[in-house]
């Protein structure tokens, strides 16, 4: 009697789940570190600037004669934070699936 082919198991919820959380969070961070690298491209060419150095530092930011190196570094200064800010949500994102998938190997899932 020949033995009949046995079904594929079907992957379970917390595997599709898993699956999914690692993908998009994938996803962001590939999305974060090309944001990254295109914004301290940014900040780098806003400081090598040549005015740069003709500036004041107050209480309510940056000023100088020119306008758009004001703005530049305006802009830069926001998007050090901002990517200060990706960078957090990346990291907890990553030790939340680093620690389920922990969770799942000592559960012996």
């Amino acid at each position: 009697m020949a033995k009949r082919n046995p079904k594929p198991s079907q992957p379970s919820v917390g595997d599709t789940n898993l699956f999914w959380a690692v993908v998009t969070l994938l996803g962001v961070a590939i999305l974060a570190s090309g944001y990254t690298a295109w914004a301290c491209d940014y900040v780098v060419s806003s400081f090598q600037n040549s005015n740069t150095m003709v500036l004041l530092i107050t209480d309510a930011g940056l000023k100088s004669d020119d306008a758009k190196l004001e703005g530049q570094l305006t802009t830069a200064t926001q998007t050090l934070n901002f990517l200060h800010q990706i960078g957090l949500a990346v990291v907890i994102g990553s030790v939340g699936v680093a620690v389920t998938l922990v969770i799942r190997k000592v559960r012996g899932g």
